[in-house]
């Protein structure tokens, strides 16, 4: 029976981090949804379509053939449900991210009685999409914290 597992993010923006939590997911897994999580009640800073197609082209990049990127505005306890994903992967950093992890865990848990976690522990716990976003506001490098697609996709936004 093929092992199926979704990863799920807001990815505003996609990181090498994200990346390394995609790699250990392959790893593991028989097929991986990398899922961007559209939230309405927040103000994205890359639109999801465009983030998506630069996390497409890295995961290819990166020869990564089990993986699937998509945007859903739903619940993501539902799309594991509608599409079969047993396991949900979570990235932590620290003790903060797995009690937070664990809250949100406890809630899709209700949503989808069958879904396992499997936590990664994260390689470089500095990088954050959070991070990303505050040294590119400040028009700093941001090259060694986003694949080279992610970067070209941000990029070209700003020169439009």
């Amino acid at each position: 029976m093929a092992r199926t597992a979704i990863y799920p993010g807001s990815f505003d923006p996609f990181t090498n981090g994200h990346l390394d939590m995609v790699k250990k997911s392959a790893d593991i897994f028989d097929h991986v949804f990398v899922v961007i999580g559209v939230n309405s009640e927040k103000r994205r800073s890359f639109p999801a379509p465009e983030m998506a197609e630069a996390m497409r082209r890295t995961i290819r990049d990166n020869g990564i053939t089990n993986c699937e990127v998509c945007v859903w505005e739903g619940l993501v306890a539902e799309f594991a449900k509608l599409f079969g994903a047993d396991y949900m992967i979570r990235g932590l950093r620290n003790n903060m991210d797995y009690n937070y992890e664990e809250n949100v865990a406890a809630v899709n848990k209700l949503i989808n009685p069958d879904l396992e976690y499997v936590y990664f522990r994260a390689n470089n716990i500095a990088v954050s999409s959070t991070m990303v976003k505050e040294l590119h506001g400040y028009h700093k490098d941001i090259s060694a914290y986003v694949p080279l697609p992610v970067l070209e996709m941000i990029t070209l936004m700003e020169e439009h």
